[in-house]
């Protein structure tokens, strides 16, 4: 990475006040967290980055926006957090408008951050892995409580306050694995799945993973679609009014949607769901390979769209929802059958 001082830092970023934090950071050859930590003592206070205190900062702020995000894909939720349910390896907040599921040990570096904008004060907390890559970011509404937040920078701040700060090399996406002399044992063990969450654990004691396994698993587990489906697939949501689950993603937090998709925006390479309470940005040029799966649960199957990038790391899914009394599923199973397959 780039060697710039906290000073140098500010300066370019004075010079460039224009593209978001990521693609700055990336443009001058350090990590987004390496660029909020330049800020210390400018509108930004470290604090434990432990998801147990982040949570119990974030139920304090009332009305807020939860941001998780990859390199190809943003969601955004407006919601109060509540019903956190802590957990050494996995924790969750589950409420109607922000579900999330945390993993602890990404969450290496959290911030307090204040900034000045053309609309008054911007407040949120931000949270980042060891490679100082966006983990999840909390930010503040006009109708959020504002005197909440200077409190949590009094009362979270580490006692240990620095611009200095180290962050590991970041870890590329692990590539599709297969073991083609398993392929038997995958489909026989995935006819016996009884709930999704037992998929990763098969395909890992098989030594492969999400990716791989579905390259090689075959219909009737797994569909190969074209890359356009997902355009399709959204623009079917949107007019049939089908309500799905949207999951979105990093290694330390998937944030999830549950409704209908009311309004897409496309913007250049971008596809935007510009909703009251939700926003998803998409990069629809980054989307590689795309999968129409299918999952055998104690409810019924539960069929998703999934998408992965050049690299095979996963954008989003997309699931119909399977609530009771709610059930979306046989409606976005018709939508998904008629997304155009891959020739074989």
């Amino acid at each position: 990475m780039t060697s710039l001082t906290a000073e140098e830092i500010r300066a370019r970023r004075a010079a460039a006040p224009q593209p978001r934090d990521r693609d700055f950071a990336e443009a001058i050859g350090i990590s987004e967290a390496a660029l909020v930590t330049a800020y210390w003592g400018h509108g930004v206070t470290r604090m434990d980055a432990h998801p147990d205190k982040v949570m119990a900062a974030a139920q304090e702020l009332g009305e807020v926006m939860a941001l998780t995000r990859n390199a190809s894909c943003v969601h955004e939720k407006i919601g109060v957090y509540e019903n956190y349910h802590p957990g050494q390896h996995a924790a969750m907040v589950l409420t109607e408008d922000i579900d999330l599921r945390i993993f602890p040990r990404h969450w290496q570096h959290a911030f307090l951050v204040e900034r000045d904008s053309d609309l008054g004060p911007r407040r949120s907390v931000q949270v980042f892995d060891a490679a100082g890559d966006a983990v999840h970011k909390i930010f503040l509404r006009d109708g959020s409580d504002h005197a909440a937040f200077a409190r949590l920078v009094k009362e979270y701040a580490n006692e240990e306050q620095s611009a200095d700060a180290t962050f590991s090399v970041r870890q590329p996406p692990e590539a599709p694995k297969i073991a083609l002399d398993k392929v038997d044992i995958l489909r026989k063990e995935w006819k016996r799945l009884t709930d999704t969450h037992q998929f990763l654990r098969l395909v890992s004691k098989l030594k492969m993973n999400r990716l791989g396994a579905y390259r090689i698993a075959g219909e009737p587990f797994a569909r190969k679609l074209e890359p356009a489906a997902v355009d399709k697939l959204l623009t079917q949501l949107q007019h049939t009014g089908t309500e799905v689950m949207v999951f979105v993603g990093n290694p330390g937090c998937i944030q999830i949607h549950m409704g209908s998709l009311i309004n897409l925006k496309p913007m250049g390479p971008w596809q935007n769901v510009m909703d009251p309470k939700f926003n998803m940005h998409l990069r629809m040029d980054e989307v590689a390979e795309v999968w129409a799966v299918d999952k055998p649960t104690q409810r019924g199957t539960a069929t998703s769209v999934e998408a992965f990038d050049a690299y095979g790391a996963l954008i989003f899914q997309v699931f119909g929802v399977p609530k009771e009394g709610r059930d979306s599923r046989p409606a976005f199973r018709a939508i998904v059958a008629d997304l155009e397959s891959v020739p074989a």
